[in-house]
């Protein structure tokens, strides 16, 4: 890996961190970083101290790293600290960094011993550190503390989680020395997500803790649980040391002298302390973004290319150019138009499929709705001929009469058809509320200037508000037009000779009241087909169940499924009702019924068919279709039906031929009324209100707003358009500079290929039969006599050490670059087959000749 890509890698992510970070799309790229992960109190806190070279995390007993800290360490000649949420402050005391860390956990997690996963972002600039970026995570904890809730080490776990499962996220496992590492939380979580072991970094700390006479050899040699890319041992601080202020130079060269000199470590000493650890971070964090660059290179251009259209309307921006608010002003009415015309009138590009838009909606109402209304209101039976028997007696007064009176027919007519101007306003009602929502949802477009906005949804909310109010006059006048003049020379009248004979029968006139007078040509139409569910067949008989159910004019069928083949049943129309039902408090359905009028019952043993839809919505959707089929609601209870006729109407047989004579004429009269006023209504509303909003906005809607305010105000952008064209400019900079340094790499440089697979089988079975504990591997004492056999790569004790420390033993000379990890097999020397292996020299090259070894061939 080249100094270059060393150099320029790792910046390269902090610097793409910030940009996504300040515009909260932090998780739109999965950044390289180093997780920090393990147990409290094994030393996380105390080995990013060391990286940095000061005091700056907060202290304390139980858990005190309680929201993620992302750490970006930064090589620069100066020395200080920023914040990510204390943006243009730079902290130069690093107690100061400790108090705002602190002061900033408790902002979101409070004063109690809660965590949070929002994390806080830090960037520490200095000469004494290496480029990299970590992540310090709470410590692994099983028993909450304090406030803590009972859960904790689950939440903890998941925090973790979600960084570590990150492919592009190194793991740095750190395990005390003086605990069972067979054991350890830390590479347990990480085996989890890492089961290859490319990922994860082992660290063992507190070694100088370990007891008397025992050390950690053959784990830091990779020969003992072995890692894939090994361990890095370090010693830190103690907290007598904390305490003392000791200062982490002073700690840094206690560390190099305590490996040095130990017997266990001096052999290994250049592999092991803090400086190597960065080092060897350092260096793989840049082999895997480097490893990753293909993907990286990608997932950048594919989220320049998302921006690269807004970001063209902001390169030429200029705030203050007259010419650019008029353009501005211009097309957003032109836009506002056309959105609005496409929600009402419909449009093939960028359709809704969650909802129905304007247009859709208007249609429903005048379709379902508006019909649905006026036979509701219509049809009550009984109360219609009280008022037909009531206006007979009144116009007969002290006479009887002998004939059937028409003035009764008037009367009740002209009764009836103001009864509409209830139903024909609340369509008004309706339309106006969907015209001023399709309205609100247009100008969310506008939301940029906030001013504009505003008036644009005043200006045409007033209009339909007025227009509202003409259509309105236009539909009464309609319904009192009706009223001035009954035609009874209409050519689909039935005249009074056919309402007498339908009169005579009464039994037979079933098909009337409930078929209508207005079936389709052929009684076979399909006019519905969809699911519904029969909500009330008991649970014995197979409970509640979804069919396909098909609508005719002439009958209600239901299948198995929408194929259609397996037809369970065929209920006839005739003297068929619909009711609702109230929804029960378990069910989340809504229900409505179907009855018989003759008290029979509807369907096998059932007076009732209950059936169930999702919404109420498509609860009114079946009931209007139900209408168009002839089964009209039922506003009275079928039950009283015939004792409310007995008690209210005369037993007089000529008044009852009078009476059904008036309610066929009206029936008949009505039907025809309601065909004209279904009609009428809805071109109205069109015409009067719909269209003329529509020529509004295109005609008069820019002046009305010239005419306002000044452009200048209107045209004024708000403080987030604002806030966004500067951080969609900073990030299209920041996404263009990566692509280009990505570019200038020199595709042909090589990272330092992983190391070779070993047997970590041992973090699968540590729980039924954990390996022996390092603390348990007693080695003999600095003066005992050596018993442990010589390895192929260390040198024999006996020859005298080159170095300086005296009385150490030698390190060997090693050309070439150290790899970062090393592996089981190459810890104290490969195979001398290997032809590959950079640490030996080639024969031919004279050198001073290095010291016999048994094994090794010379």
């Amino acid at each position: 890996m080249g100094n270059r890509e060393m150099e320029e890698l790792i910046p390269l992510v902090n610097r793409l961190q910030d940009a996504f970070s300040a515009l909260g799309q932090s998780c739109l790229l999965e950044l390289p970083q180093i997780a920090v992960v393990g147990g409290q109190s094994a030393g996380k806190s105390s080995v990013l101290e060391n990286f940095v070279g000061r005091d700056f995390l907060p202290r304390g007993s139980g858990i005190v790293t309680r929201r993620p800290l992302v750490l970006q360490l930064v090589t620069s000649k100066a020395e200080y600290a920023e914040f990510l949420h204390c943006k243009g402050r730079k902290f130069t005391d690093f107690d100061e960094v400790r108090q705002e860390i602190e002061a900033e956990t408790d902002r979101v997690t409070g004063m109690n011993k809660g965590i949070s996963s929002i994390p806080i972002n830090l960037r520490v600039y200095s000469p004494h550190v290496l480029n990299l970026t970590l992540i310090d995570l709470p410590g692994i904890t099983k028993v909450p503390v304090g406030d803590q809730p009972q859960d904790i080490e689950y939440q903890i776990r998941e925090m973790i989680m979600q960084f570590i499962t990150r492919e592009n996220c190194l793991i740095l496992a750190v395990t005390p020395a003086n605990t069972d590492l067979a054991n350890s939380d830390a590479l347990k979580l990480a085996k989890e997500v890492d089961p290859q072991g490319l990922r994860t970094i082992g660290v063992i700390t507190k070694l100088d803790l370990m007891d008397e006479g025992t050390d950690a050899r053959d784990v830091l040699e990779n020969k003992l649980l072995p890692l894939r890319r090994g361990y890095v041992g370090v010693v830190n601080r103690s907290q007598k040391d904390i305490d003392g202020k000791k200062d982490i130079k002073a700690a840094l060269l206690a560390e190099r002298k305590f490996f040095l000199s130990h017997p266990g470590y001096r052999h290994i000493a250049d592999r092991m302390g803090t400086p190597h650890l960065q080092k060897v971070l350092n260096q793989q964090l840049t082999n895997h973004i480097r490893d990753t660059l293909p993907s990286f290179r990608s997932k950048l251009q594919g989220q320049l290319l998302s921006i690269e259209h807004e970001v063209e309307a902001y390169k030429n921006f200029k705030p203050e150019d007259p010419t650019r608010k008029t353009k501005a002003l211009l097309q957003m009415v032109q836009q506002f138009s056309v959105d609005f015309e496409k929600r009402i009138e419909g449009s093939g590009d960028q359709v809704d499929t969650l909802e129905l838009s304007g247009g859709a909606k208007i249609n429903r109402i005048f379709h379902e709705r508006f019909p649905f209304e006026i036979v509701k209101m219509e049809f009550n039976e009984k109360e219609l001929r009280r008022e037909i028997s009531y206006a007979i007696k009144n116009i007969h007064g002290i006479r009887t009469g002998l004939f059937t009176p028409d003035m009764a027919f008037e009367a009740i007519v002209k009764k009836q058809i103001v009864k509409l101007k209830g139903p024909s306003l609340k369509s008004v009602d309706l339309v106006m509320q969907e015209l001023i929502n399709t309205v609100k949802k247009c100008t969310k477009k506008l939301a940029n200037f906030p001013r504009l906005c505003e008036e644009t949804e005043r200006i045409v909310a007033n209009h339909i508000r007025e227009r509202e109010g003409k259509t309105k006059d236009q539909v009464l006048l309609l319904i009192d037009i009706q009223v001035s003049y009954i035609n009874t020379n209409h050519e689909d009248f039935i005249g009074f000779a056919n309402a007498q004979q339908r009169s005579s029968q009464v039994h037979k006139k079933s098909a009337v009241g409930n078929q209508g007078t207005n079936l389709p040509p052929s009684r076979q139409i399909v006019i519905r087909k969809g699911w519904l569910t029969i909500n009330n067949i008991g649970i014995m008989k197979g409970g509640s169940k979804e069919y396909w159910f098909v609508l005719t004019a002439e009958s209600l069928s239901w299948y198995k499924d929408d194929e259609e083949k397996e037809k369970k049943y065929m209920l006839p129309l005739d003297n068929l009702k619909v009711r609702d039902v109230e929804k029960s408090f378990m069910s989340s359905k809504h229900i409505f019924a179907l009855f018989n009028t003759e008290q029979r019952n509807v369907y096998k043993d059932y007076r009732f068919l209950e059936l169930a839809c999702d919404s109420q919505e498509d609860v009114d959707s079946w009931k209007a279709s139900l209408l168009r089929a002839g089964v009209y609601p039922d506003k009275s209870l079928a039950d009283n039906d015939e004792s409310g006729q007995a008690e209210n109407f005369s037993m007089d047989p000529q008044l009852e031929r009078q009476v059904e004579t008036i309610r066929n004429l009206v029936d008949s009269y009505m039907s025809i009324i309601n065909k004209c006023i279904r009609d009428l209504i809805p071109k109205t509303i069109m015409h009067l209100m719909i269209n003329n909003v529509k020529d509004f906005i295109n005609s008069e809607l820019l002046a009305q707003l010239y005419s306002s305010e000044d452009q200048n105000t209107l045209m004024e952008e708000s403080a987030e358009q604002a806030q966004r064209r500067d951080e969609m400019l900073r990030m299209y900079q920041a996404l263009k500079e990566a692509l280009v340094i990505i570019g200038d790499i020199n595709s042909a440089t090589v990272s330092t290929p992983a190391p070779p697979p070993v047997d970590d089988s041992w973090l699968q079975h540590s729980r039924r039969s954990p390996p022996p504990s390092p603390t348990n591997q007693r080695r003999p004492t600095l003066n005992a006599p050596p018993t442990r056999p010589t390895s192929g790569r260390g040198p024999a004790p006996a020859i005298p050490s080159p170095g300086p420390q005296s009385g150490a033993p030698p390190v060997p000379f090693r050309p070439g670059p150290l790899p970062p990890f090393p592996s089981n097999s190459d810890a104290f020397g490969a195979p001398p087959q290997v032809p590959s292996r950079p640490t030996r020299a080639p024969p031919s090259v004279p050198r001073r000749p290095p010291p016999a070894v048994p094994g090794r061939p010379s």
